[in-house]
């Protein structure tokens, strides 16, 4: 930086940002630069200004429309106090004017205050790093393995940048941190009786270009008495006070310091000032003396802590039992530690989990989309159940195409997710959690499966991501391309730390030629104190005692229902999206829908050979009873027991990684699963009318019913077992935990109906057998329609010396066909209650109920 170059200030459309010296602003129509200029003479990427050596430099990037100084176009422009810059039109254009700071402004105390962290964590190490990097023990430790091999060469490392920690009471003047204390984007002035409304719509007063905000999100209002409050105007994402939710539509006085969180923006009242910090990706992370404990006191992560600057990648490998999953579900909030701390941008993100989930994006191994769709609905899907209910369609739209254009994936988002290649399908993940620009993101083993080439393209691609502005960790078996990591964190058997640091030194720390000879130390060697050589090398002391040195926070984690995120959006417009979207994907599977349209067809036929009649025969004992009957409505009933189950048994198992993922963004549990009992419940009706219609189409059915028309009457009886069926299935799929579990589960589940469905044996008045009968619905689907064909005098008597020993359930009576169908539907919602639950079992720890 050149000396004499005035800090500016900067003030457009009624705004005001005090220039960064440390960074560029990018200006246009595009919401996600820098400054958001609303516009159509503006073009999407108009102009970036940044700090030269000798003065403020605007530079234009071939802009439609031209950016103009004293009437004249101009491509470069060198700025300072007291420059007029009109964007679009020389005359009427956006108008943009710079002042110099005053000397009493924050902004002054950039350049001493607001280093960049990696500096001042060096300073003190930087004697160490000089005499050279720190090598493997010479002499092999007791108990520690070491094969001879080619001293590495020797190189001079530079110490590990460590996000810089703020003290326990905050920032300046006792604080609470706010993004590091990073210095304000900008600053807004507050007047007393003044209401300063905030959100996404250009009518308010304070525009904030995010879509995780709403068009009507917050609004400040100064007291008469000199203190502020904020209230909540029904946003969809919420507002938060210090990281906790305030209640939708709520109003909360604002203490000193308070920090109001409303989507990526924080805003800090100082006297009547109102600061604004955005989070533009750029953030620290650490973890600090993170353990967690299993039932039975076994510890199955200690005491891991490292931390790392912006824009870092980091790789996280280590043997199996060595607690990475257990890691990644600490750093994400999901499973919080049982001590330790989380932090983000020194704020605490189990203490304020709520507000900060949506800077956290987390791809699982499995492919979180349905590939069935193409990438471009895929998406469209995704970004209708992440963002908030009043975002135009024209807003998501923009964003996906962002995000495809980001990734390379314009080229292939008409294609069906299923038709790319690994590397693609991974891509298509990542570009999902894109959707809402996370700070972090994190990916649990993106290149399992892949080859060489897609494991080197994916990490390129991660790489690309944090080098943009962001902070990436992966965990990964994968060593080929570690290089290319800003740091790496070796996890040993046990769940402790083995090394953290540049993987160009982790070899030479271990003593080893390759990570095949690392891992067969940790399984040859798994009681060796891994941890505790870790802790006792100059390597420690240079990447990770900082962090360590800082006192862990003790304060009490908020309740889960304050760390819940919010829905963003209402439950009936998350219903509606869930059953399109799966209607989309059934209906894009030509093969499902011709089994669906098959399976009824085939079962409905099979009952057509079976010679009998439904009505009675002559008044004559030998010609009285109808056997066949009985047995046609147990073919019809069982069929459509197998077809229902069928339906449902692999449609929560298979979309178990998909539902995880959105149940933590806000997705809810019940709109959820009535989205599956609506769409499922529709094809089974359906399928359950072909049934009758081919099975009673040859037969002679009763004149009248008890309490319609007989078709409907048995027809209702199909459909009721083919809901009440489709229910257990999903009992079913929910409690596997592979898909292959099903199948056989679905043939025991039709066994076990065909022979309690009370036509192969007397089942009535058999104690214990009879209540356990009730339980099954194939039972109560049967006896409706025996009643309704007056079974009991149409079959033989199971007894021909007790002729009037009849079935209860099949009484001939309107009454007793009410309480069969009842008892059916109710056997079918309370699998529905039981399904609640087992989806339960597999949401983040802090989403249960």
């Amino acid at each position: 930086m050149g000396r004499g170059v005035p800090e500016l200030v900067l003030e457009l459309n009624g705004r005001t940002w005090t220039l960064d010296p440390s960074r560029s602003y990018t200006l246009g129509r595009d919401p996600q630069g820098d400054l958001v200029i609303d516009d159509a003479r503006v073009s999407w990427r108009h102009a970036t200004i940044s700090r030269g050596a000798r003065s403020w430099v605007m530079e234009d990037h071939g802009s439609t429309n031209g950016t103009y100084s004293q009437g004249q176009r101009v491509q470069q422009l060198e700025l300072g106090p007291g420059s007029v810059v009109h964007l679009g039109n020389p005359t009427d254009g956006p108008r943009m004017s710079l002042t110099a700071a005053p000397q009493s402004a924050p902004a002054q105390a950039v350049p001493q205050q607001a280093q960049p962290a990696q500096q001042q964590a060096m300073a003190p190490a930087a004697p160490q790093a000089a005499a050279g990097a720190p090598q493997a023990p010479a002499q092999p430790q007791q108990g520690w393995p070491q094969t001879p091999q080619t001293p590495a060469p020797q190189a001079q490392f530079p110490p590990a940048p460590v996000p810089q920690q703020s003290s326990a009471a905050g920032g300046a003047a006792g604080a609470p941190p706010v993004y590091g204390d990073r210095s304000p984007t900008t600053f807004h002035q507050l007047s007393l009786g003044r209401v300063m409304r905030i959100g996404r719509a250009l009518e308010n007063e304070l525009v904030v270009s995010d879509l995780q905000v709403s068009r009507l999100h917050a609004e400040f209002t100064a007291m008469p008495d000199g203190r502020f409050e904020i209230r909540d105007l029904g946003s969809h994402n919420g507002t938060y006070v210090n990281g906790q939710p305030i209640a939708k539509s709520g109003t909360v006085l604002l203490s000193p310091d308070d920090v109001v969180g409303v989507g990526h923006s924080a805003f800090r009242l100082v006297g009547d000032r109102l600061e604004e910090f955005v989070d533009t990706g750029e953030v620290s992370f650490s973890a600090r003396h993170l353990t967690v404990t299993v039932d039975g006191g076994k510890q199955i992560l200690k005491d891991v802590s490292f931390g790392v600057p912006e824009k870092s990648l980091i790789a996280v490998i280590g043997p199996s039992g060595s607690g990475k999953s257990t890691l990644l579900k600490a750093l994400t909030g999901y499973r919080p530690a049982d001590q330790g701390d989380v932090l983000y941008d020194n704020r605490n993100l189990y203490k304020q989990f709520a507000e900060l989930r949506q800077r956290i994006g987390l791809v699982p191994q499995d492919d979180i989309l349905h590939k069935e769709l193409t990438v471009r609905k895929a998406l469209k899907y995704a970004a209708k159940l992440r963002f908030p209910g009043d975002t135009a369609e024209a807003e998501r739209e923009s964003r996906i195409d962002e995000v495809l254009r980001e990734l390379k994936l314009d080229v292939h988002k008409e294609k069906k997710v299923t038709s790319l290649s690994g590397g693609q399908r991974k891509r298509v993940s990542v570009a999902l959690e894109l959707l809402t620009k996370p700070s972090l993101i994190f990916l649990d083993e993106p290149t399992s499966g892949l080859d060489p080439g897609m494991d080197r393209d994916v990490m390129q691609l991660l790489r690309g991501l944090a080098d943009d502005g962001r902070t990436v960790l992966v965990v990964t078996h994968s060593v080929a391309e570690l290089a290319i990591c800003d740091k790496l964190l070796v996890m040993a058997p046990g769940g402790s730390v083995a090394y953290f640091g540049p993987p160009e030194e982790a070899l030479n720390f271990f003593g080893y030629g390759s990570w095949a000879d690392v891992f067969s130390a940790f399984e040859n060697y798994r009681d060796y104190d891994w941890a505790g050589r870790w802790r006792g090398s100059e390597h420690y002391q240079i990447y990770a005692a900082d962090i360590d040195a800082v006192a862990v926070q003790t304060a009490q984690l908020p309740s889960r229902a304050q760390m819940r995120p919010p829905k963003p959006q209402s439950w009936g417009s998350q219903l509606w999206t869930l059953i399109r979207r799966y209607v989309a994907v059934i209906a894009s599977d030509r093969g499902f829908l011709g089994l669906m349209v098959l399976l009824p067809a085939i079962l409905g036929g099979v009952s057509v050979v079976i010679p009998a009649k439904f009505g009675l025969g002559p008044p004559t004992p030998p010609a009285r009873f109808n056997g066949g009957a009985g047995m046609i409505m147990m073919i019809l009933v069982v069929g459509m027991c197998f077809s229902g189950s069928a339906n449902s048994v692999r449609e929560l198992i298979k979309e178990r990684v998909i539902y995880e993922r959105e149940r933590s963004v806000g997705l809810s549990r019940s709109a959820y699963l009535m989205s599956k009992v609506i769409v499922l419940g529709v094809i089974t009706a359906l399928q359950a009318v072909i049934i009758c219609g081919i099975g009673f189409s040859v037969r002679d059915l009763p004149a009248e019913g008890l309490v319609t028309n007989p078709a409907v009457e048995l027809c209702l009886a199909i459909i009721g077992i083919g809901f009440t069926s489709m229910m257990f299935g999903l009992v079913i799929s929910s409690l596997v935990k592979t898909a292959e579990k099903t199948m056989p589960l679905l043939v025991m589940f039709a066994i076990v109906q065909l022979v309690f469905t009370g036509t192969l044996f007397q089942i009535f008045g058999k104690a214990g057998l009879d209540q356990f009968a009730w339980l099954m619905p194939s039972r109560w689907a049967l006896s409706a329609a025996g009643a309704t064909l007056d079974l009991s005098h149409l079959m033989a008597p199971w007894d021909p010396e007790k002729p009037n020993d009849l079935d209860p359930l099949w009484e001939h009576s309107a009454t007793q066909w009410s309480i069969d169908m009842i008892a059916l539907i109710a056997l079918g919602v309370i699998c529905g209650f039981i399904v609640s639950r087992l989806l339960r079992r597999h949401e983040p720890e802090v989403m249960r109920k």
